[in-house]
């Protein structure tokens, strides 16, 4: 159903879905730590069947993808030894995104997955006036959302190593005391990584079909 594309000066891939109909609100989809993989492609498919348009950059300048733990973290290592290439790449999505004729309306969704839910959060304190919406799937940014002007969609697991309730419920709080509208949800049962389907250790159907229809309905109000 997509391309793929060329973002940023370094050239990083991006997978690019639009609706049939050729034009839908903009949704930038940011990755796990696995890299650009068919997981998340597949999230830009299904989002363009819903009539969004939907682009995916790898946050890593060789397009890496892996599906290896031990290759995910010497991955994420290099990516933080290098948080300009990495700030570069995002911030050229966006604006990739918004200039594509595809795209209607000004604000723009971000949906994120661990790593790139860190990405999503730090876009919405950095370019309010571009992102209005953020879902943060099992990530978290203690940034400052003083200047943010999205509103937040959270989904995390129960059971979560990387991302503990206690640094949930303070991400919570820190929007909300921002002035910011927030909702996060808690699937009980759940581990890291419940939505992505090529993890059968962690992977919740009933859980990730929830996480879906909630953001679906979170977009739709927010992008209209």
């Amino acid at each position: 159903m997509g391309e793929w594309l060329q973002v940023g000066p370094a050239g990083n891939r991006a997978y690019l879905a639009v609706p049939e109909h050729g034009r839908g609100a903009g949704v930038l989809v940011l990755h796990a730590w696995w890299g650009l993989t068919s997981v998340f492609t597949d999230v830009c498919d299904r989002l363009a069947t819903e009539g969004y348009a939907a682009l995916a950059p790898s946050l890593y300048a060789d397009g890496a993808t892996t599906a290896s733990i031990a290759e995910a973290e010497a991955l994420v290592a290099a990516h933080n030894r290098a948080p300009a290439e990495a700030e570069a790449a995002v911030q050229a999505a966006v604006e990739q995104l918004r200039g594509l004729p595809a795209v209607t309306g000004e604000p723009i969704g971000v949906i994120g997955f661990s790593l790139g839910a860190y990405w999503a959060l730090h876009l919405s304190q950095v370019r309010p006036d571009d992102v209005s919406a953020v879902v943060a799937v099992y990530g978290t940014n203690e940034g400052d959302y003083s200047t943010a002007r999205a509103a937040y969609l959270g989904h995390f697991a129960e059971h979560d190593d990387f991302e503990p309730l206690e640094a949930v419920r303070a991400l919570e709080a820190r929007i909300r005391t921002a002035g910011r509208e927030v909702t996060f949800h808690v699937y009980p049962g759940t581990g890291h990584w419940f939505v992505e389907p090529n993890r059968p250790d962690a992977y919740n159907a009933a859980a990730a079909d929830l996480v879906w229809e909630r953001t679906l309905a979170f977009l739709k109000a927010q992008l209209a």
